[in-house]
Order: C-alpha cells, then sequence, then structure tokens
C-alpha cells in the first residue's frame, strides 16, 4: 500500500512569459531560469505572491504588464532541506532554491501548478 506524500502548498508570482512556459508543461514544472537569475524563489505566503504580482509584475514589460499568482504543492520532506528566508515582514517568506536545483524541484512537485489570481496592469 502506497502511503500519500505529505505535501506543502507553495506559491509562485510570475508574469505573462513565465506563465506560458508553465502552460507548455502541462502545469507541472516551472521554465529554467534566464542567465541572470542565480535562484528560483516559491513563496510561503499567498499573500506575499499577490503583492509582487500586483506590484511589480504588473508594472514590468518583461512581464506582458500582467501578474498571475500560482499555487501548488511540494514533497514537504523535499522542501524541508531548504532553510525559509525572510525578505522583509512577516508575509515575506521565500525559500531559496539554487538554479541548478530547479529540475529536482520539479521532480517534487505534487500535481498541477494552478492559476489562482491574476491581475492585468494600466
Amino acid at each position: 500500500m502506497n502511503t500519500p506524500k505529505t505535501t506543502q502548498t507553495l506559491f509562485r508570482p510570475v508574469g505573462r512569459k513565465e506563465l506560458d512556459l508553465i502552460a507548455a508543461t502541462g502545469w507541472k514544472q516551472f521554465p529554467p531560469r534566464l542567465d541572470w537569475q542565480p535562484i528560483f524563489y516559491p513563496l510561503l505566503t499567498e499573500e506575499y505572491a499577490i503583492f509582487i504580482a500586483r506590484q511589480w509584475n504588473t508594472k514590468d514589460p518583461a512581464s506582458g504588464f500582467e501578474g498571475y499568482v500560482l499555487r501548488f504543492e511540494i514533497d514537504a520532506d523535499y522542501i524541508g532541506q531548504f532553510e525559509v528566508q525572510n525578505v522583509g515582514g512577516p508575509e515575506s517568506l521565500e525559500y531559496w532554491i539554487p538554479v541548478e536545483g530547479l529540475s529536482e524541484f520539479n521532480q517534487n512537485i505534487v500535481g498541477k501548478i494552478e492559476v489562482i489570481h491574476q491581475y492585468a496592469g494600466a
């Protein structure tokens, strides 16, 4: 009998281009980082993801002036090896996944990535 994995819910704010790349994987993984992005940072709180999607992505031409909040489940044992980083207030919590570990991160996503909020710029 297989015991279901214990998971942790994480969030990720993205723009239009990244959303399209995720959709192309069947909503199962995040795309490789750009050359200037040394870490992948999934967030622990929906509030922080909403803030970034609304305040940053909708004002960014590289994001297509669109912001999306994604929700997904990750294997709790896997993500437990990473330290939670506080980058501001109490809701500003994220993990820092080195770019070379993104493939392993993607392999530990349980189920599909889903869009839970979307915002458009002016």
